[in-house]
């Protein structure tokens, strides 16, 4: 059995504590349901000197739908709660439903999800199986086993509320000591497995806010293995706007679990624009996205057949909202 590191457990009463602990602890990490942080912390992947609890900050859960009809989660919320709420944009409560068991559910967060570190084959394992294989580049080595002539680390995006976010145009709040920043849920990710959000390391998540639907239809799609438990390795986030004839004014589609980051299959989206949602026209499409989608062989099953299946989960998809 592997068991945690020692650590200093701290649950600070306020954001502005967080903050200031943040900044002059430097090996502290944030943790609210720990679904992530912990099973990390026990394959040594992480080891910080300082875990800080967010679970007594008040104001970090919630949902609550604005004036303008922007929905606003706070980062703490449950995924069980977020799946189940009335007022929670119908595509993000059907992601959140996805996301592992139920048990898992009932403490994961909106935060944790959004913000779940990267994973792969060669990494997600026990010390001693990784020293066995040597070392790849997250674990302090030199080399990328999967890519090994890339020299970046291809580790993948795991979440299943980003796709769905970004497909919603949602954007996230953070807060550090410089201050608050909101920027778009697409540019909390870079396209590194070692380091892959753009979040300061003393920065907080505090909450994920949805844009008025405004005639907007969304849908997720996820593949994995099995129906329950088992991370993502494939997501497909999908939203259109469509006018009074059926033809589609705007579109999104996102890919997830398939590369470092979640990403938008721009090329497929363009094609989707002026046209309506006709059998011919979603399988152009479906193809199209399909093209810039390049998935590794570092998560269950293998690269070729989650290649194949991003076609059909596009489809699905776009046969949802059509």
């Amino acid at each position: 059995m592997m068991r945690l590191p020692t650590f200093a457990f701290v649950e600070p009463t306020s954001l502005d504590e967080v903050v200031d602990l943040l900044a002059t602890e430097p090996d502290a990490m944030v943790v609210s349901g720990g679904t992530d942080l912990f099973p990390n912390m026990k394959r040594r992947l992480v080891e910080p000197a300082t875990v800080i609890g967010l679970g007594s900050v008040p104001g970090m859960s919630g949902i609550g739908v604005e004036e303008d009809g922007a929905t606003r989660i706070g980062a703490g919320t449950l995924l069980a709660d977020l799946a189940s709420s009335p007022d929670a944009p119908p595509a993000l409560a059907e992601a959140a439903g996805l996301v592992a068991s139920p048990q898992i559910r009932n403490v994961g967060t909106v935060g944790g999800n959004l913000c779940v570190d990267t994973r792969c084959n060669w990494v997600n394992e026990s010390p001693e199986w990784r020293a066995a294989s040597g070392s790849c580049l997250k674990d302090g080595g030199d080399t990328c086993w999967v890519a090994p002539r890339g020299g970046v680390c291809v580790a993948v995006s795991s979440t299943d509320l980003a796709p769905a976010a970004i497909a919603l145009a949602g954007s996230v709040r953070l807060v550090g000591p410089r201050g608050q920043r909101e920027i778009p849920v697409s540019d909390l990710y870079r396209t590194d497995g070692m380091d892959h959000l753009t979040r300061g390391r003393d920065e907080v998540l505090v909450d994920l806010r949805i844009p008025p639907a405004d005639g907007v239809r969304a849908t997720y799609r996820k593949l994995r293995r099995r129906g329950a438990i088992d991370f993502p390795i494939l997501g497909v986030g999908a939203a259109v706007r469509t006018d009074d004839d059926g033809l589609v004014t705007e579109a999104r589609i996102v890919f997830g679990a398939v590369a470092p980051a979640p990403f938008r299959a721009t090329e497929a989206e363009e094609a989707l624009v002026g046209r309506g949602l006709t059998a011919d026209v979603i399988e152009e499409v479906a193809a199209l996205a399909t093209k810039p989608v390049r998935p590794l062989d570092n998560t269950d099953l293998g690269s070729r057949y989650r290649k194949w299946m991003a076609s059909v989960f596009v489809t699905r998809a776009l046969l949802d909202l059509a």
